[in-house]
């Protein structure tokens, strides 16, 4: 079944404090919440949309924000509808990112890029003609990235192994805005990109403790990868589903039930104690990564 068209639709954008706006998702699929954070000479976008029609829109819209100033891009994380239209950007922005992020652009990249193109019409459309991007500048994990924007800091930082190998999270200090990328979702089942033999990096014991430190930071506005902005309670929300994922599917692996009754049994309990959330095709990737580090 085809999925609706992933389109990105800047005339959306909302002001969240001077000179922060968010193109928000509005609840489709595979579009992700934008950010352009604008200082006194430089504007940042966070995160491009899904192939390059939609990145030529944020781009665009960019560039009105911006009158003039210097624009760079960053992304939280490598796949397709936060990172697959950063080309777009080339000679106009300068695109950074962390080191692990930049990795796993050009070494799963390409596997991305084939297998989202296998999800319906509308996504192969939007992907046409994609051709993944080398970042102009790659930071250190172990440091992070104070970006000056004039008049404003913005703080990359990546948070290690967690969603993906190369999650980076986006802080405006001054606004006390928090961009998580798929770190967090707003009413939805975590995703879990859990697709053995190709991609094991999701950790769901390490995504715990990421959104724990993040939790203790006490952020005002919290900007989700997907879904509705929310503040400080989106975090604690996200760190309770995992932790009860984890909590359930391991104490079944005790019993050394099947990892297939597993699944199903922890499906049964979550989609009762969440009857409301979407994405219920993510708990079964979720179980299949937990009992895989339940198991060392």
């Amino acid at each position: 079944m085809d999925l609706p068209d992933p389109a990105v639709d800047p005339a959306r954008a909302e002001d969240i404090a001077p000179d922060l706006l968010v193109v928000p998702n509005r609840g489709v699929q595979l579009v992700p919440n934008i950010g352009v954070v604008g200082g006194s000479h430089s504007v940042l976008v966070i995160d491009t949309g899904l192939g390059r029609d939609n990145a030529e829109q944020v781009l665009a819209f960019a560039r009105e924000q911006a009158r003039g100033r210097r624009i760079y891009l960053t992304t939280t994380h490598f796949h397709p509808e936060h990172a697959f239209g950063a080309q777009v950007f080339a000679g106009e922005a300068t695109y950074l990112v962390n080191r692990a992020q930049a990795d796993d652009l050009a070494t799963k990249g390409p596997g991305y890029l084939s297998m989202f193109r296998g999800l319906g019409e509308s996504v192969a459309r939007r992907l046409d003609g994609v051709q993944l991007a080398t970042p102009d500048v790659v930071y250190a994990d172990d440091r992070g990235h104070d970006l000056d924007l004039g008049g404003r800091v913005v703080h990359l930082r990546p948070t290690g192994r967690a969603h993906s190998r190369g999650d980076q999270v986006v802080t405006v200090p001054d606004a006390g805005v928090l961009f998580t990328g798929d770190l967090v979702e707003t009413g939805q089942f975590a995703i879990f990109p859990w697709f053995p033999p190709h991609d094991t990096d999701v950790s769901g014991v390490r995504w715990i403790e990421v959104v724990d430190r993040l939790a203790a930071r006490r952020p005002a506005t919290v900007v989700p990868g997907h879904g509705d902005l929310g503040g400080a309670d989106l975090l604690h929300v996200v760190r309770d589903y995992l932790t009860e994922l984890r909590d359930e599917t391991w104490r079944r692996r005790d019993s050394a039930m099947s990892e297939e009754t597993v699944v199903a049994e922890v499906t049964d309990v979550l989609l009762r104690r969440h009857p409301d959330w979407a994405g219920r095709e993510w708990i079964a990737p979720g179980v299949g990564c937990l009992c895989a580090e339940h198991s060392g």
